[in-house]
């Protein structure tokens, strides 16, 4: 039989600066000790959640781990030695109350693993991060949430469906999380916000990087009306090695994911993976057969995820139900109401679909007059049923 190694007992050293800790204040207001060096060990190279798990199991707690001796760190199982070198090097460097007061004058709060406030969906898989960074309302992070991914090149047609369906989703009650990248996430986010839901962003960097440049504002508005998030120390970069990292906390947050626009070899079906493994409902909205961008999600449909026209069927599938039962949605489709429009703009209005047309198109397909056309077209946008986009070229209204 194996004996099971017993972890070292602590150095008259060890205790010494475990017992400094126990002081630690900032600004007159004690500060939780775990947050502190969980903060700490999140900056180590080669330190993800996996062997901090394993550090704190074996150590007892995140403050043991920053302050055990150099012999007992590298006795732990399944610890390379260049992550322990890496670790005494930061705790040299680094001090605990000096990193948690930049953080504290950047605005940046921080939610440990063992706060009631961290989401307990996240502690139900597999590698939880020990300490989330957050820029908002760190009191939604347990709401019920519904995660949408997607194609960064979306489609007109795909930002319908994202924006149309966080909008319903979130007037149903819930959140709508995605990853602020281009394209459905942002329109993701975007429904949500203009819904007056929450939403919440899980970032690939750090929470006060903004990334892409162009999403600066949305940015902001979501650390207003909900929550930005990451599991990486302020000022990381969004290198591609991260977002597989941070596609696991967009399916773990949620009950359920929604693809949109997904090609064979999409970022998007990596979330759809730690989806199944945390036991998520997986759901996909197809698309047009010629479009490669649709190729992920048919094979997710013939897979087995549900098919999606319209909210309700995610909250149908999800067993969930609002005060006026469930909502159909608008029909991103090309269907809609056009009872209230005259003969010309039902004619034009049955030619502009979701992806762009010209009005050159519009015309020859109509058999009206350009100047009618045109006359129309303007009596439309000002009705906010269609928009021009450059190159005098129509979509129908309601896409980002």
């Amino acid at each position: 039989m194996q004996e099971i190694k017993q972890p070292p007992r602590n150095t008259v050293k060890d205790k010494k600066a475990l017992q400094k800790t126990k002081s630690l204040y900032l600004s007159g207001v004690q500060f939780v000790d775990s947050k502190a060096f969980y903060v700490l060990l999140s900056m180590v190279d080669g330190l993800g959640p996996r062997r901090l798990a394993a550090l704190t199991r074996f150590m007892g707690t995140a403050e043991k781990v920053w302050y055990g001796s150099e012999m007992v760190l590298r006795s732990v199982p399944g610890i390379p030695q260049k992550v322990i070198s890496s670790l005494l090097e930061k705790r040299r460097e680094l001090k605990p109350e000096t990193v948690i007061q930049k953080l504290a004058d950047r605005g940046i709060d921080l939610v440990a693993i063992e706060e009631p406030e961290y989401p307990q969906a996240l502690k139900s898989i597999y590698d939880p991060p020990g300490i989330l960074y957050v820029k908002g309302k760190r009191d939604i992070l347990n709401k019920s949430m519904f995660a949408i991914v997607g194609a960064r090149r979306a489609t007109h047609y795909g930002l319908a469906a994202a924006r149309s369906i966080a909008g319903e989703l979130s007037q149903a009650g819930l959140g709508i999380v995605s990853g602020m990248a281009r394209g459905i996430d942002t329109a993701a986010h975007r429904g949500a916000l203009d819904a007056g839901g929450t939403t919440v962003a899980v970032l690939g960097c750090g929470v006060d990087v903004v990334y892409p440049r162009e999403n600066r504002n949305i940015m902001e508005e979501i650390s207003e009306r909900g929550v930005v998030i990451s599991e990486f120390p302020p000022g990381t970069a969004p290198v591609a090695g991260n977002f597989p990292q941070r596609n696991r906390l967009i399916s773990g947050l949620s009950c359920g994911v929604l693809v949109i626009e997904a090609a064979e070899k999409s970022g998007s079906l990596i979330t759809v993976d730690f989806a199944l493994e945390q036991g998520r409902e997986v759901f996909a909205v197809p698309g047009q057969v010629t479009n490669r961008l649709n190729r992920g999600c048919h094979q997710l449909i013939r897979q087995g995820a549900c098919l999606v026209e319209n909210a309700g069927d995610i909250l149908e599938e999800l067993g969930l139900k609002t005060k006026d039962g469930i909502p159909s949605g608008p029909d991103f489709f090309g269907g809609g109401d056009n009872n209230n429009l005259t003969a010309a703009e039902k004619r034009v209005y049955n030619i502009i679909s979701d992806d762009p047309v010209s009005s050159e198109t519009i015309i020859c397909e109509t058999g009206l007059r350009p100047s009618e056309v045109m006359s129309v077209l303007l009596t439309m946008e000002l009705k906010g049923l269609v928009r021009q986009l450059p190159g005098q070229r129509y979509v129908r209204n309601g896409i980002v």
